[in-house]
């Protein structure tokens, strides 16, 4: 049996593919209703599963059951990798890392070699360095990979 949230997040991703990916706008407070939970149930599935670095855009607005909009990022290459340079920021743990790259493999972007060195790349066992700045230099190794392999240059 699939947990809790993997449903929520199923069926959250059915809404969006029934609305063609333009993007959908749910109650949370329904939502949790539906699902027989409590709302922050609600909150962890979209603050863990449709994030940035996952290809989605969340926004929320206060009051009337929590109402959120979600949509399915569908911008161009050059302007996603921008957005994912900046979600990866100066420092970034092995398990965000990793979801990036998933994304890429899923978007195809990258093929399921360079998935697989990339993830290779930034594991723990790679970097024989302290522990207090090895996000930093996974994220550095992060960003100068997809610059790399996606063959983008920050210009327009």
């Amino acid at each position: 049996m699939a947990r809790l949230s993997d449903l929520i997040e199923i069926f959250i991703k059915e809404l969006l593919k029934d609305a063609n990916n333009r993007g959908i706008e749910i109650q949370r407070n329904e939502l949790a209703n539906y699902f027989n939970c409590a709302p922050s149930q609600i909150n962890y599935v979209l603050t863990t599963r449709f994030t940035v670095d996952k290809g989605y855009l969340i926004e929320s607005r206060r009051g009337g059951g929590g109402h959120i909009k979600i949509f399915q990022i569908n911008v161009d290459k050059n302007q996603y990798i921008r957005m994912l340079l900046e979600e990866i920021g100066d420092q970034i743990s092995k398990m965000k890392g990793a979801s990036i790259i998933d994304v890429l493999k899923e978007k195809k972007m990258i093929t399921e070699r360079e998935s697989v060195l990339m993830k290779a790349a930034i594991s723990d066992r790679s970097m024989n360095i302290p522990m207090n700045i090895k996000d930093e230099v996974r994220a550095n190794l992060l960003k100068s990979m997809i610059i790399s392999i996606c063959n983008y240059n920050g210009r327009e």
